[in-house]
C-alpha cells in the first residue's frame, strides 16, 4: 500500500453519530502492520487480498472537536474537545470523522494540548486495561515491562508504579535515563544483560512489543505469574486458552472493544499530574510516508504524533 492524499466529500453525522474535527492522530506499530496487511490476522480483519473500501483511511486513534451532532446524540455537543479510538474501524488519517456517540470517545483532558492527547489514547488504554483488567495487579507485586520506551511500554511503567507495584523497565542504553524518569524502581538494559539470567522473578512480565516469548520468561514468573502479550497472533490466543484454567503460570492476551471508561479513568490522571505522555517525533498529515518509515524502524520512544491541519 502507498499513501496517497484524496480530497473526499466531508461526512454528514447519522443520527447517533457525531462529526469529529480531527487535529492530531499518530502511527503506531499496529497502523504499520494494518498497512502492509502481511500476517494472516490483518488481512482476515482487513481484506485477504486488499484492504476493503473502508479501511483504505488508516489512523486508530485521534483528537478534535465535535463539529456537528446527529439528531439522536445526547452525550455530546458542538465545540466538545474530545480523544478516542477506532481501532480495526480506522479512519482517523483525515481531517472529518464520524463516530458513533457511544463509542470509544470521550471529552480529553483539559490541561493537555490535542496532539499529546491524541498519544494518549491507544497506549495508555491498552496498557490499562491489561494490567488492572485482566493481570487484577496489586500493591506490592513485582513487574517487569518489555519495550518500557515505546508508547505501551511507557504508560505501563507509570500505571504499574500507580498501582503501588515494584516495576522493572526493559529498554536500549540510549533510552535508560527515560524509562528511569517515569519512575521505574530498576531498569535493565538488554543489550547488556538479558532479565531471564538474573534470577529474579515477577508477578508480571508485560511484553508490550512482542519480542519475547512465554518459553523464554517462563522461568522468570514466580509460580502463579502472569505473561502478558499484546501482539496478536493465533499462537498468544493458543496459549492464553491453553493455560486460563488452574493455578499455574499463564499467558494473558485479550482484546478490548470499549475503551471509553479507560479514557475517562486516564482522562483523570493526567489532570491530576500523574500520568505524562512522550512524544517522540511529530509529522504533518502530508509526510505520512516518512512517519511510517521512522515507526517501522522500531526504535521510537513513546508516539509519534500526525498533526492534522485545516
Amino acid at each position: 500500500m502507498v499513501f496517497e492524499s484524496l480530497e473526499l466529500e466531508k461526512p454528514a453525522p447519522a443520527p447517533g453519530e457525531v462529526l469529529i474535527k480531527i487535529f492530531a492522530s499518530t502511527v503506531t506499530a499496529a497502523d504499520c502492520m494494518m498497512r502492509r496487511g502481511d500476517t494472516f490476522l490483518s488481512r482476515i480483519l482487513l481484506g485477504l487480498f486488499k484492504p476493503e473500501k473502508k479501511f483504505q483511511i488508516l489512523g486508530t486513534e485521534f483528537s478534535g472537536t465535535i463539529e456537528a451532532t446527529g439528531s439522536k446524540v445526547k452525550k455530546f455537543k458542538p465545540g466538545d474537545e474530545v480523544y478516542g479510538f477506532r481501532g480495526f474501524g480506522t479512519g482517523c488519517y483525515a481531517q472529518y470523522k464520524c463516530m458513533n456517540e457511544n463509542g470509544s470517545l470521550a471529552i480529553k483532558p483539559r490541561n493537555m494540548e490535542f496532539s499529546k492527547a491524541a498519544s494518549v489514547v491507544d497506549g495508555a488504554t491498552t496498557a490499562l486495561f491489561f494490567l488492572k483488567e485482566k493481570a487484577h495487579i496489586q500493591k506490592g507485586q513485582k513487574v517487569l515491562i518489555i519495550g518500557a520506551s515505546g508508547s505501551v511500554g511507557s504508560f505501563a511503567v507509570q500505571l504499574a508504579k500507580y498501582f503501588g507495584a515494584e516495576v522493572t523497565g526493559v529498554c536500549s542504553t540510549k533510552n535508560f535515563e527515560l524509562v528511569k524518569s517515569l519512575g521505574a524502581d530498576k531498569v535493565i538494559d538488554y543489550t547488556k544483560e538479558d532479565f531471564t539470567g538474573t534470577g529474579d522473578t515477577y508477578d508480571i512480565i508485560f511484553d508490550t512489543i512482542g519480542r519475547s516469548s512465554f518459553a523464554n520468561c517462563r522461568k522468570a514468573l514466580n509460580i502463579k505469574g502472569k505473561y502478558i502479550v499484546t501482539v496478536m497472533t493465533l499462537k498468544s490466543i493458543f496459549q492464553s486458552f491453553l493455560t486460563k484454567f488452574g493455578n499455574k503460570k499463564k499467558v494473558i492476551f485479550a482484546m478490548s472493544l470499549n475503551k471509553t471508561e479507560a479514557l475517562n479513568f486516564i482522562c483523570r490522571l493526567i489532570e491530576e499530574g500523574k500520568l505524562k505522555t512522550i512524544i517522540d517525533r511529530q509529522y504533518q498529515l502530508e509526510d505520512m510516508s516518512e512517519a511510517h518509515a521512522y515507526v517501522e524502524k522500531g526504535h521510537k520512544k513513546g508516539n509519534v504524533v500526525i498533526s492534522v491541519m485545516h
